[in-house]
């Protein structure tokens, strides 16, 4: 006897191919039987009627910052709404661990405006002891994490703007070669971010010749996004070609109206790579607006110490003005977004203090006007006054671009989503996978249906090495979502974005029916998945 059957069913099995008429079978967590209607004769203690709605793998968001969220909210609410069972944290190089206590206050400071906080202790050190955290929780979805290379710089190094010692540069490696041997998929890493910027193409390089032993993967969030782009598209592929390692351009997209077009030249350097022989992958959230810290605006100049050293310089006149010569214009050795985009651009979206609640939803540039100051004084000011704790939304990007790397064979579609208790999140969070099958595919037909299911299940699942998940075959984990194609529907605006989505019936994880028509059924069917490999003791370029 089985112990699920799903009849009537429009089959998209996450290849690609067409989808079909048909039902599927599982027992214990493994997919059976997948067939024509009327194939799978055999009882089962469960059937559901999928009344002709589509049938697919369960969606993979593979890169998002749910690192803390999935403790305080194992339920995973958001999204399973959308139909997603499995995520991948660890992103941008930022992560909870390794976590060293001596360094604690800086890393918190470090990742609380983009992953926010927990209720839970931190009752680990590495990696390892992380992913045995999550997998002790039990979650309703699926987990993955990369090393976090800003995480470990910190605990090594803090925030110190220079290249690492030999001795320093061995402990990274050993904190990097410990996480693969956990079960990461990975490093990633943030150019943009300090103290990943500090970081130059040898020392990133060297950590990557471990990952590459392990068949591991360099999950990158580039050093520019702007006019900067090219650049720094071909410092990773530097990177990955010198260390032997594959390499995932995260978000890609051209930040800013003097870069936009830029995407296409960026696809074409990829394509060029693979063409040499390297495994090059990215991919893309499906809004023309992005989301991230203001203290990204910043030159990475004034990020060394930390956090801390950033709000304690904010104070200084000699300072502030600087930083209003600065920002005015276009700088050489780094993306100033607000000298192309503007700074009704950025978009407060979270913050922490009672007093300046109120200003969620507005521009700096609105801020500065409410408060009768310059735009550059209303986003210091609002840094002190929040300890630097203060996310954005950006609206930075061109419809077309979007577009275009959407429908690029080699992008698949993750969420890039902000954990955020408070305020007004970037819509991605709670719509993002939707919205590909009600924007991109029902309204303006950029993708078909087939290929958006590929882009969400088999091919994530194939690039962060999940295992036997993203296709419904026999002997392939039973994670699926079962939704309306005519009647999916993002629901989450700017304006409005605590929304969940419309149309999805039922979700599964692991076999266990888990979420239907919205409502969680109490389910917590989920691991805490870890890589399988084998060490190659030799790597290299190509």
């Amino acid at each position: 006897m089985l112990d699920l059957i799903v009849k009537q069913a429009r089959i998209a099995d996450g290849s690609g191919n067409p989808w079909y008429w048909g039902e599927v079978g599982v027992k214990d967590g493994i997919i059976t039987h997948v067939g024509g209607p009327g194939s799978v004769d055999v009882s089962a203690a469960q059937i559901i009627d999928a009344k002709g709605e589509l049938l697919t793998p369960g969606f993979i968001d593979g890169h998002c910052h749910s690192d803390l969220m999935i403790m305080d909210y194992p339920e995973s609410g958001i999204k399973m709404q959308q139909g997603v069972t499995a995520e991948v944290v660890g992103n941008c190089g930022l992560a909870p661990a390794p976590f060293v206590p001596e360094r604690a206050a800086m890393l918190q400071e470090y990742i609380t405006p983009v992953i926010g906080t927990t209720k839970h202790q931190w009752s680990w050190n590495s990696v390892g002891e992380y992913m045995d955290a999550i997998h002790q929780l039990k979650p309703a979805e699926h987990m993955a994490t990369y090393v976090a290379h800003g995480a470990l710089r910190i605990g090594v190094m803090g925030f110190d703007n220079r290249p690492p010692s030999t001795e320093e540069l061995e402990a990274m490696k050993a904190i990097v070669k410990e996480g693969m041997e956990a079960g990461a998929i990975g490093l990633s890493i943030g150019l943009l971010y300090a103290p990943g910027s500090y970081a130059n193409r040898d020392e990133i390089a060297e950590l990557c010749r471990v990952v590459a032993q392990y068949g591991g993967l360099l999950s990158t969030h580039i050093r520019g996004e702007g006019r900067h782009l090219l650049p720094s598209i071909d410092e990773v592929i530097w990177i990955a070609e010198q260390s032997g390692v594959s390499l995932h351009i995260s978000h890609l997209k051209a930040a800013g109206k003097r870069s936009w077009g830029q995407v296409q030249e960026a696809m074409e350097r990829i394509d060029q790579a693979r063409a040499r022989g390297m495994d090059v992958t990215c991919d893309v959230y499906p809004y023309h607006a992005g989301s991230t810290t203001l203290t990204t605006v910043l030159p990475p100049w004034l990020l060394q110490g930390g956090l801390a050293g950033v709000l304690e310089a904010l104070q200084q006149p000699s300072i502030r003005q600087r930083l209003h010569e600065e920002l005015a214009e276009e700088q050489d050795d780094w993306d100033n977004l607000v000298a192309s985009t503007g700074w009704h651009s950025v978009v407060v979206s979270a913050l922490h203090s009672d007093n300046n609640k109120a200003l969620e939803g507005l521009s700096i540039a609105e801020i500065a006007e409410k408060r009768s100051i310059h735009p550059v004084d209303a986003m210091m000011d609002l840094l002190l006054e929040e300890q630097g704790k203060v996310t954005i939304v950006y609206y930075h990007m061109a419809t077309d671009d979007v577009d275009a790397v959407v429908r690029y064979p080699y992008s698949l579609v993750a969420s890039d989503s902000l954990h955020c208790e408070t305020g007004k999140p970037h819509p991605r969070l709670y719509g993002t996978f939707p919205r590909i099958f009600s924007q991109y595919v029902r309204e303006r037909k950029i993708i078909t249906l087939e290929d958006a299911v590929r882009k969400l299940t088999s091919y994530p699942a194939a690039r962060f090495r999940l295992g036997k998940r993203g296709l419904l075959v026999p002997g392939y984990a039973a994670d699926m979502v079962i939704f309306n194609p005519e009647t999916i529907e993002d629901t989450a605006t700017f304006e409005d974005p605590r929304q969940y989505p419309h149309g999805i019936s039922h979700v599964f994880v692991n076999g266990k029916w888990t979420m239907e028509h919205g409502k969680f059924r109490n389910v917590y069917a989920g691991e805490m998945l870890r890589a399988a490999r084998q060490v190659r003791h030799c790597c290299g370029g190509h």
